[in-house]
């Protein structure tokens, strides 16, 4: 099977060698977002709720632009630097997807890239 990268301006782009996302066949694995600006290419700036939320409209922008949304998505994967937040990743995520809601991991870590404190990513089934 060949590989297809998907790329967009609406999110941020890759700061290592990764693809924001791959599609093989009907599936897309979306590489994971930290809270970064995709105007700037900072973290943002605020309270927690609102680097989740810029997490979640990271992944929406590649979703879309692969051609899905977020109904399609069978698969998270959520990180955090602090597990006492992962009632406000439930929160926003609630806003994000609707029932049936994806499969999903917490992961406690003690680090991310560039200091973020949340990175999700997900799986696609087209």
């Amino acid at each position: 099977m060949s590989k297809q990268t998907i790329s967009t301006d609406s999110a941020p782009a890759a700061i290592g060698i990764y693809s924001q996302a791959v599609r093989v066949g009907n599936t897309i694995w979306v590489s994971g977002q930290i809270p970064l600006d995709p105007a700037s290419g900072e973290l943002v700036k605020g309270d927690m709720e609102a680097q989740v939320r810029r997490v979640f409209e990271n992944l929406k922008a590649i979703v879309a632009a692969a051609g899905a949304s977020f109904d399609e998505v069978v698969k998270a994967t959520v990180f955090l630097i602090d597990l006492s937040h992962f009632a406000l990743v439930n929160k926003v995520m609630a806003e994000y997807f609707r029932e049936p809601y994806p499969a999903r991991a917490a992961v406690g870590v003690s680090s991310l890239p560039r200091g973020a404190q949340i990175e999700v990513e997900c799986i696609v089934a087209l």
